[in-house]
C-alpha cells in the first residue's frame, strides 16, 4: 500500500471512528433528552406567566431549597429507598428536573440490604459554603451526617459522621458572620425517647463534626407540639429558625426568631390551613431570588400521592415572614393554589422529573429507586436492545410478601390521575416458580403478576392487605395461555383508585375488575413497582425484559 493510500485509509477510519462517536454521543444525549421530557401527566408551569400549585405533584417530602447565583437546588428526605438524596435543579423555583442522587447506596450495606421501611434517610439540609455542596442528612438509628461536593450533580463525597446516636433528625448548619458554625436539629420521640424540642450545637468551621452536646433553644410542648424539622437563616440582625409543629398533616408552620443565636425566642405562626384544602402545610425552606423576591418551599400531605411539593410567595412584615396570602392581615398566610411565577429575570421553559422510560440508554432513568441496596444482578440496562432486564431473586427468607423484598424496582406516582403501561417479555426458568410483573406497592398493595404453569403463561391478580404486617397475598387467575409478551397497565384516578388491566396486542385491553385504592407507604406515598421473583434456587435466573414504560394523562 502506498503512503498516500495509507493516509487515505487512516483518515477514512478517523472518519469513521468521527461517526461512531458522533453517533454514540447523539444516542446518549437524546436517551438524556427523553427521559428529561415534561410531565405528560402534571405541569404546574401555566405557560401564561402563573404556576398552579403543587410545583411538583409527586412525593418530595421534607424539601431543603438553596440558590447558587442563577440556579436552585433541591433535595428531599428518601427514607430506605436507594439511590437516595434526590438533587433537582431548576431556573425558577417552578420548573425541576431530577439530575441525579447524593446517596448511591445506604449504609450500613449489610443492614440496608434488606427493606428498612420508615428507616433511611430523613428531613435532608443542603447549603453552599465556601464554594462547596454541604448536605446534611439524618439516619434516626445511626446519627447526622455529612456529604460534600463540588458540583450538585456529583460526585458527591463518602459520608463523614458529624453526630452520632438514636434520634437525632432534621439537622441544619449554620455559618455566623464571625465564622463560628452550629447544627440545628430536632429529636425523633420513637428513638430518643423525647420530641418536641429543638437543640443547638456549636459545629466545627469545617461542617464535619459536632462540638458539643448542644442547648435547648426552643420548647414546643405547650403551645407547638411535634416541632421539626428547623432552618436556621439570618436577616438583618436576627436569627430566624422555620419549623413546622403540630404534626405533619394538622399542623401549622411557625417561625422563630432571637437577636441571639441561642435565644430567647419569639414565635410567630406564619402560616396555616386557613380555608384550603392544604392540610398541613408543612416543613419546608426559605429561598430568595437574584432579583430580591423572597418563597417558600414546603410539602403537603396527600396520603397515597406523598408528600407533594408547593411554592408560596413571602413578604416581610414587622420583621416577620407572611407565607402565602393574607386577606385577614393578621400576619398568618394560607396558602396559594394559583400565582404569578417568581421574577428570576427571564422565563424558561417547562421542566419537570422524568417518568416514562424506554430504556434505550446505558443507565435506566433517574425515577426508579429500589427499596433496599440493590444486587448488581436483578437488573440490567441493555442499550443496545433498547429493553430493561430484571432477573428473579428470591426474597429474604422472612419475608411473608412483596413489602420485605427488596427487589421491586420503584418509581413515586407523579399526578392524581394518570396512566402506566410497560410493556413486557417474560422468559422464566423452567426450575424455578417465578413471578414478574407491575404493581401498587403501599402498606397494602395490588397488582398483576405473570407466572408460568403447564398450558404457557398464565396472569394473575395479586393483593395483599397489611402488607407491612406480613399480610398473606390473594391471588386471582385472570388469564391463561398468555404469550410471552404482554401489555401490563395500572389506570390511577381520583382518591388514588386504582384499575388493572393487560393486553397482548397494545390496543385491546382487558380489565381485572376488582378496582383497588392505593395506599401510602411508611412515610411516603405509594409507588409504581416492576417486580421478578423467584422461590427456590438456580445456577441461572429467569427475567423479565420491560420494552419500555410510559405514564400518560388518564
Amino acid at each position: 500500500m502506498s503512503n498516500e493510500q495509507s493516509v487515505m485509509s487512516n483518515g477514512r477510519l478517523r472518519s469513521l471512528k468521527g461517526l461512531a462517536n458522533l453517533a454514540l454521543t447523539v444516542f446518549l444525549r437524546a436517551a438524556a433528552l427523553a427521559q428529561d421530557d415534561p410531565s405528560r401527566t402534571w405541569a404546574s408551569d401555566q405557560g401564561d406567566g402563573t404556576y398552579v400549585n403543587p410545583v411538583l405533584h409527586a412525593d418530595y417530602s421534607d424539601p431543603d431549597v438553596i440558590r447558587v447565583g442563577d440556579d436552585y437546588y433541591l433535595t428531599s428526605s428518601s427514607f430506605e429507598d436507594v439511590p437516595g438524596l434526590p438533587i433537582l435543579h431548576s431556573k425558577d423555583l417552578v420548573n425541576w428536573r431530577l439530575i441525579g442522587h447524593a446517596l448511591p447506596r445506604l449504609e450500613p450495606v449489610a443492614h440496608f440490604s434488606v427493606p428498612r421501611h420508615g428507616g433511611g434517610v430523613w428531613a435532608p439540609s443542603l447549603r453552599f459554603h465556601k464554594n462547596e455542596f454541604y448536605l446534611y442528612y439524618p439516619d434516626p438509628d445511626f446519627g447526622i451526617f455529612l456529604l460534600k461536593a463540588k458540583s450538585a450533580e456529583g460526585p458527591w463525597s463518602a459520608h463523614v459522621l458529624v453526630a452520632g446516636g438514636k434520634g437525632l433528625i432534621d439537622p441544619c448548619p449554620f455559618w455566623d458572620d464571625d465564622g463560628q458554625a452550629y447544627l440545628v436539629h430536632a429529636y425523633a420521640g420513637s428513638r430518643a425517647g423525647i420530641k418536641s424540642i429543638l437543640a443547638l450545637r456549636r459545629l466545627s468551621a469545617d461542617g464535619t463534626r459536632v462540638l458539643d452536646e448542644g442547648a435547648l433553644v426552643y420548647d414546643g410542648h405547650a403551645t407547638d407540639p411535634t416541632i421539626e424539622g428547623p432552618k436556621l437563616y439570618k436577616r438583618r440582625g436576627y436569627y430566624y429558625i422555620f419549623a413546622p409543629a403540630g404534626g405533619v398533616s394538622t399542623g401549622w408552620q411557625l417561625v422563630l426568631r432571637a437577636k441571639n443565636i441561642y435565644g430567647p425566642y419569639e414565635r410567630k405562626v406564619v402560616m396555616e390551613q386557613g380555608h384550603t384544602d392544604v392540610n398541613g402545610p408543612h416543613q419546608g425552606a426559605w429561598v430568595q431570588t437574584q432579583t430580591g423576591e423572597d418563597w417558600f418551599l414546603h410539602f403537603q400531605d396527600k396520603g397515597a400521592y406523598g408528600r407533594v411539593l408547593h411554592l408560596q410567595p413571602v413578604r416581610w412584615k414587622d420583621g416577620w415572614p407572611v407565607i402565602g396570602m393574607d386577606s385577614t392581615g393578621s400576619g398568618t398566610g394560607v396558602p396559594v393554589l394559583r400565582y404569578r411565577k417568581p421574577n428570576v429575570g427571564r422565563r424558561w421553559p417547562k421542566a419537570t422529573p422524568p417518568e416514562s422510560d424506554s430504556f434505550n440508554s446505558v443507565r435506566i432513568g433517574r425515577q426508579w429507586q429500589w427499596p433496599a441496596n440493590p444486587k448488581a444482578t436483578w437488573a440490567f440496562a441493555d442499550a443496545g436492545k433498547g429493553v430493561l432486564r430484571l432477573f428473579s431473586d428470591a426474597p429474604p427468607d422472612s419475608a411473608r410478601n412483596l413489602w420485605a423484598a427488596p427487589n421491586v424496582l420503584q418509581q413515586k406516582f407523579p399526578a392524581e390521575a394518570f396512566t402506566a403501561t410497560a410493556k413486557v417479555t417474560f422468559f422464566p426458568n423452567a426450575k424455578l416458580n417465578e413471578r414478574a410483573g407491575l404493581s401498587v406497592m403501599g402498606l397494602s398493595y395490588a397488582g398483576l403478576a405473570l407466572q408460568r404453569d403447564s398450558s404457557g403463561l398464565r396472569l394473575l391478580g395479586v393483593r395483599c392487605a397489611e402488607a407491612e404486617k406480613g399480610g398473606a397475598e390473594t391471588v386471582f387467575t385472570l388469564a391463561t395461555g398468555l404469550p410471552a409478551t404482554v401489555f401490563l397497565r395500572v389506570r390511577v384516578s381520583a382518591g388514588a383508585q386504582c384499575r388493572f388491566s393487560w393486553s397482548t396486542d397494545g390496543s385491546h385491553y382487558s380489565e381485572w375488575s376488582d378496582p383497588f385504592t392505593a395506599q401510602p407507604g411508611r412515610w411516603k406515598g405509594a409507588k409504581l413497582g416492576l417486580f421478578c421473583v423467584r422461590s427456590g434456587s438456580s445456577n441461572d435466573a429467569g427475567y423479565m425484559e420491560v420494552d419500555w414504560f410510559r405514564v400518560e394523562h388518564l
